[in-house]
């Protein structure tokens, strides 16, 4: 099994035992900030459907991942979104990356945010960048 098809939520987040994230990799599904009558819980098959048919995770924190049509809308995940070409930026997309990627690609992302930083200003205090995007 790849990756791209293992379920979202292998790593023991708190997720709802309907929750299609036990299911469906990430990008399979769509999170929202709550249950609404606009996603019905389907009996049948355990989950919440968009009017489209598109499975939905209703608690964002508990998934780890910000509401966004991921599936709906062929969305990114956080951590896959491109970094930002500015080290202004930088903070914010660390903070937004690393709030919701697994464990395996936090080392990428924080390298690449280093170079980032590296780049704009050699002498800059990437340390401290990351600690105060963290903190």
């Amino acid at each position: 099994m790849t990756e791209q098809q293992m379920a979202f939520a292998r790593d023991g987040r708190p997720v709802c035992g309907v929750c299609p994230s036990l299911r469906l990799p990430g990008g399979g599904f769509d999170v929202i900030e709550r249950p609404s009558r606009d996603c019905p819980f389907d009996p049948k098959t355990g989950l919440r459907f968009t009017a489209a048919g598109v499975p939905v995770c209703v608690h964002p924190d508990r998934v780890g991942l910000p509401t966004a049509p991921y599936a709906t809308n062929g969305l990114p995940l956080p951590w896959e979104t491109p970094p930002p070409v500015e080290a202004g930026e930088v903070p914010a997309w660390v903070r937004a990356v690393l709030d919701a990627a697994p464990p395996e690609a936090c080392a990428d992302l924080i390298r690449q945010a280093t170079e980032i930083l590296l780049a704009s200003d050699p002498g800059a205090d990437v340390t401290a960048v990351l600690r105060a995007a963290l903190g």
